[in-house]
């Protein structure tokens, strides 16, 4: 088995350490191709204005070759499968990411976007992160994609698939839900500041407001009742049912 690794956080994160050390386990190659720094809600941006440069990394263990990458996520994919990797990967692995990517979070995410390049090029992938922002332990998360990876690799994706996965911290084996996206947006997002020129400028935070949480089929509800949540996500956005309206009040041809 050959895994391609990636994932926003930057090749030097814990999450993508741990992540490594388990798919060494199981895979007979392992490549990590990630960024050279944080990339978090990057979404699926792609580096045209400049060249990219990715250089080898040496892992102080195991048997993982690694190239470090001056770009995106999803430039790190890329780069992988077309330039990098001698043949293509069983498995596209991005994470195990540094907090949650849960309902409309999928949008934003570098790690997410980092599983969805691989689907674009027709590999299967998988994005897992860990639901938690501190006191963190990624070692039940790396266990648990230790055991699911190998399930993946032998049932088969559909194209255009990809499983987007959220594990709490400190998982206690309570099971796994297969769930929806959450409706979830972002309120308060901007702290206004003035600088010591005195002029305004405005960061962005915000706290994560899910509208249908309460419903036990959403990986918001799952990942706050203690289960890991798996989402699969599609490529195609397309809005079947409305494109059938659309067309009832449009002239087509």
């Amino acid at each position: 088995m050959r895994i391609l690794i990636s994932n926003d956080d930057g090749i030097y994160a814990d999450g993508i350490g741990e992540l490594r050390k388990a798919m060494e386990e199981i895979a007979d190659e392992v490549y990590v191709v990630a960024p050279d720094r944080e990339r978090s809600a990057c979404g699926h941006g792609i580096t045209v204005t400049r060249p990219l440069r990715a250089k080898i990394h040496k892992f102080k263990s195991g048997k993982a070759k690694g190239w470090v990458v001056d770009g995106t996520p999803a430039d790190c994919v890329k780069l992988g499968l077309e330039s990098i990797l001698e043949g293509p990967p069983d498995l596209v692995v991005s994470g195990i990411n540094l907090g949650p990517n849960l309902g409309t979070d999928v949008l934003y995410s570098g790690t997410v976007s980092a599983a969805f390049e691989g689907v674009i090029n027709h590999v299967p992938a998988v994005a897992v992160s860990l639901a938690a922002w501190e006191n963190l332990d990624y070692r039940p998360a790396a266990q648990f994609m230790k055991e699911f990876v190998p399930l993946v690799v032998a049932n088969s994706l559909d194209p255009g698939v990809l499983l987007n996965i959220n594990i709490p911290n400190h998982y206690d084996g309570r099971g796994v839900r297969i769930t929806r996206l959450a409706r979830r947006r972002y309120i308060k997002c901007f702290d206004k500041r003035i600088d010591p020129r005195g002029k305004v400028y405005f960061w962005m935070a915000g706290e994560p407001y899910n509208m249908d949480e309460d419903d036990p089929e959403t990986d918001a509800a799952a990942i706050n009742e203690g289960f890991i949540s798996i989402t699969p996500l599609h490529l195609d956005l397309t809005d079947y049912t409305y494109r059938k309206k659309l067309a009832g009040w449009l002239p087509t041809k």
